[in-house]
């Protein structure tokens, strides 16, 4: 099965790099993408996937989570904002969440792909935490030790993202913006052989044209390939793998797989 999935967020990254934004702007971006990303996924034959939300963005952007909804799509929890994070945001961003679309939130993604507490997840009420990318990122993060499939803990199953076997190389956003496209797909595939499963991660704002907008000071690995080219490679990577038979699904729905197999053994 094939995870795909998207934080969907207000766009900070600009932050980092010591250009402020209006809020607004954050989430006008964030919404231009989604709106990209949603249409891409529904010409390609109505795929579904994961949408990774902070509450803060949803509860600005309630035309768009209605869409995510409606076409099918699972909306789990970013937490409450993407810049700042406390321990009771697992708890608000669940319930804000909830509250907004009438929905059940069972999923977690921490922002950042940053530690938390998998205790804290469970007692919030989440069955699974999508918060591990296990390989090395400089300055980001050096997790080459932890379990590379899917794992239990805390009571809470973990889906970590997708990495090649063997070498760790992390298939996410950054990855597809910068290898040639036909490398990465390939690399997709092998892992997806292997693991039985594929857990790949993107965020709106990629599918921005950032190119065209130098004041916000963004790195070239960042706006490479961003805007209409992101839609393009996106397009291609599902119809890539659509093409050799592989199925799309929600991380609930195979997290509800997972966890029936663990009970049922």
């Amino acid at each position: 099965m094939i995870l795909l999935s998207f934080d969907t967020e207000e766009f900070d990254v600009p932050r980092e790099h010591g250009v402020e934004l209006s809020f607004d702007q954050m989430v006008n971006i964030s919404i231009e993408g989604t709106t990209k990303i949603l249409d891409c996924l529904k010409e390609m034959g109505g795929i579904r996937a994961t949408f990774f939300c902070t509450a803060d963005f949803a509860e600005h952007a309630p035309e768009i989570m209605s869409r995510i909804a409606n076409e099918g799509h699972e909306i789990a929890s970013h937490g409450c904002s993407h810049w700042s994070f406390k321990t009771e945001d697992l708890y608000n961003s669940k319930r804000r969440l909830e509250t907004l679309t009438g929905l059940s939130v069972v999923g977690y993604r921490q922002a950042r792909m940053m530690p938390v507490d998998e205790k804290e997840i469970a007692k919030a009420g989440y069955i699974y935490n999508s918060s591990l990318n296990p390989t090395c990122i400089p300055g980001r993060y050096m997790h080459l030790s932890t379990p590379r499939i899917p794992f239990m803990k805390e009571g809470v199953l973990q889906i970590p993202a997708s990495v090649t076997p063997w070498v760790r190389f992390p298939l996410f956003w950054l990855s597809y913006h910068n290898l040639p496209a036909w490398l990465y797909r390939a690399m997709a595939r092998r892992t997806l052989r292997h693991d039985g499963h594929l857990s790949i991660y993107f965020h709106p704002w990629e599918f921005y044209e950032l190119k065209e907008h130098p004041e916000l000071k963004m790195p070239f690995i960042i706006y490479n390939n961003s805007g209409e080219k992101m839609v393009n490679r996106l397009r291609d990577l599902i119809s890539d793998l659509k093409c050799r038979g592989y199925q799309f699904g929600t991380y609930q729905e195979f997290a509800n797989k997972k966890l029936l197999k663990l009970t049922s053994k």
